[in-house]
């Protein structure tokens, strides 16, 4: 699988990275020219920042052709932003980080090097993580629920820095759910795929720009759209919850047979139909929003909608593509 000149497409999604992109195109620029090739493109995805990252964009792509700028018309949150860029990649190897810098650009080649072992998906693994407890507590929290909800194997220490073949983008990008948690789909499409040790820096604003209600609300649609196990384990607890009044009933029947005296229970019984209201409500609600997500996927929309696309056409030096195979 070796190649001596590949052309390798770096993606990475922007918000709120005015200050950081430049640093971020020079080390990725120096990563690949010293280690890997001169042969690449490099897509910054502009998800409606609200600073002034489009006009750095710019001045970026009039500097280096091999820069291009894709502007969406509004902020359609980071897994649309990859997909525009994963649908707009050249490269027969597509790499994906993150602009605030967490993700390490001279870690790029260990990557590409252990690709070259055979492997269609390297993910970076950060081990030691430069995140707040916060962050840590609450992305080992939602990996351990999305696990369970999913009955798959999540790591909480990668998530989609990595390296990509391009049958695997294929594969990817065919996939047209609105909700593009990239983690599982990774997970559920297969191929071959491994994951080794990088180094995890605090980035150029001190930590993720997800918010932990951002984070919550994150893990909530993903479990949502990725998993029918919340439905069967309502069924579990209506079943469970019948066998527990049928085994009372037998007890108020046997208590009546043996003429014990069943005491007034007004406080008990507004406890329990409170309780049964509100189970019903849960219930109910669950299946309301899996009904919407369905209601979200029929209408057909676009997963983003490109505003503007920026391309230096006139640079002498257009790098050259390799042929894209087929998923």
């Amino acid at each position: 699988m070796s190649d001596q000149n590949p052309f390798i497409s770096v993606i990475t999604p922007v918000y709120r990275a005015e200050d950081s992109l430049e640093i971020l195109y020079t080390r990725v620029r120096d990563a690949l020219e010293a280690h890997i090739s001169a042969n690449f493109e490099f897509l910054m995805v502009d998800d409606a920042s609200p600073d002034r990252a489009w006009p750095v964009i710019e001045l970026l792509v009039e500097q280096d052709a091999r820069v291009r700028g894709i502007k969406l018309s509004r902020n359609f949150g980071q897994y649309m932003a990859l997909t525009a860029g994963l649908e707009h990649a050249r490269g027969e190897w597509i790499v994906i980080l993150d602009c605030d810098l967490q993700d390490v650009p001279e870690e790029i080649p260990k990557l590409f090097a252990k690709a070259q072992e055979g492997y269609d998906v390297v993910l970076a693994q950060r081990i030691e993580r430069q995140d707040s407890f916060l962050k840590k507590l609450s992305s080992k929290a939602f990996h351990a629920v999305f696990s369970y909800l999913t009955d798959t194997k999540q790591d909480p220490s990668t998530a989609q820095f990595g390296v990509y073949h391009r049958k695997v983008v294929n594969t990817l990008i065919s996939m047209r759910e609105r909700l593009r948690f990239l983690p599982a789909f990774i997970g559920w499409v297969g191929y071959r795929i491994t994951a080794i040790p990088v180094r995890h820096d605090e980035g150029e604003r001190g930590g993720s720009s997800y918010s932990f209600k951002k984070l919550m609300q994150l893990a909530f649609d993903t479990m949502i759209a990725f998993s029918d196990k919340p439905l069967r384990l309502t069924v579990k607890l209506g079943f469970g919850i019948s066998l527990l009044s049928f085994l009372f009933a037998l007890y108020v029947i046997y208590n009546a047979l043996t003429g014990e005296p069943e005491p007034l229970g007004w406080t008990s019984l507004m406890v329990a139909v409170s309780f049964f209201s509100g189970l019903i409500i849960f219930i109910i609600g669950i299946n309301g929003l899996y009904i919407s997500r369905i209601f979200d996927e029929v209408k057909g929309r676009p997963l983003y909608i490109v505003q503007q696309v920026c391309e230096n056409k006139a640079a002498a030096i257009q790098p050259t593509p390799l042929p894209m195979s087929q998923p």
